[in-house]
């Protein structure tokens, strides 16, 4: 009996270690592979400007340099690219580009509007925007538990308290994509990211270390369905999916048992605050940025 216990004791701290702690990040490419054809020739010879906006993934909080950071690899490859990618990037198509990152981490939906309000120069009538944009998440995740539950810092709220907070989010977004697109009287894409879940679908927050938030899958899944439901009323503006492309790879990623395991890549793609990225997931963000570009943009000759 005592050696049957022993056994049993060892095996659940093993599976403990091994499916409930172990998150390992994996080295190498992540993400979907990019074709390297469309990145062959010139697209536009017009002035372009590649603006982004949003909260800390847009910032890039949490890859390992500044020319990591989606934003940055999306426009330019880095000295360290992998070969598979190298070419692949809006400056290799893009000659006349100019950059502009107004990204705040830490920074909510409300801040966001803030900020296009107050620091989206109007642009040249020549210029063509390309913007980059994540807006949402910190809504969700802010004050952490710590606080009441309030708009734009809605964790632990109930889906009923968060109704009305959503609806207003809906009205800021189409109201943050009307003003983009009159500071761009050239004409604008715009390519905003959905929200990413870290529990892979599974809504137990302590696998994040957070407090258990019954309603937290429902309010995301509404916050998500707002950004593709406001994007459709825009031709222009075009949804990222961030979230499909990081299942299976949050707090649940050594799970196979799971419909979200990732048999080819089961490694972590959060940095160790939770909420952003680390560079493998950075890497696959600016690969889906880079594939809805090319499956959308109109400056691209068919």
């Amino acid at each position: 009996m005592l050696v049957t216990a022993a056994i049993l004791i060892l095996a659940g701290v093993l599976y403990y270690r091994e499916y409930k702690f172990a998150r390992p990040v994996g080295s190498g490419p992540a993400g979907p592979p990019v074709a390297r054809e469309p990145f062959q020739s010139i697209w536009s010879d017009r002035q372009i400007h590649v603006l982004g906006l949003g909260d800390s993934v847009t910032a890039g909080l949490g890859a390992k340099s500044t020319s990591h950071r989606y934003f940055s690899r999306v426009i330019e490859n880095p000295a360290d690219e992998f070969d598979a990618m190298q070419g692949c990037c809006l400056s290799a198509v893009l000659p006349n580009l100019t950059q502009e990152n107004l990204a705040i981490s830490g920074s909510e939906s409300q801040v966001h509007l803030d900020v296009i309000n107050d620091q989206l120069l109007q642009q040249p009538d020549d210029t063509f925007g390309i913007v980059l944009m994540t807006s949402g998440g910190n809504d969700l995740i802010h004050m952490y538990g710590r606080s009441p539950p309030r708009e734009c810092a809605m964790y632990g709220a109930t889906l009923d308290q968060a109704l009305p907070w959503i609806a207003n989010f809906q009205t800021r977004l189409t109201t943050m994509f009307q003003t983009i697109i009159g500071r761009f009287p050239g004409g604008c894409e715009i390519y905003i990211a959905d929200i990413y879940d870290p529990t892979d679908g599974q809504g137990d927050a302590p696998s994040i270390f957070l407090p258990v938030w019954e309603d937290g899958l429902k309010i995301h899944k509404r916050y998500n369905r707002v950004i593709n439901d406001v994007a459709q009323e825009f031709d222009n503006v075009f949804v990222v999916p961030m979230y499909e492309t990081f299942l299976g790879h949050g707090s649940h990623c050594r799970q196979w048992w799971l419909d979200t395991y990732c048999e080819e890549d089961p490694h972590y793609w959060f940095f160790t605050n939770i909420e952003d990225p680390n560079d493998r997931g950075y890497d696959a963000i600016r690969r889906v940025f880079l594939n809805t570009i090319v499956a959308n943009t109109t400056l691209r000759a068919r």
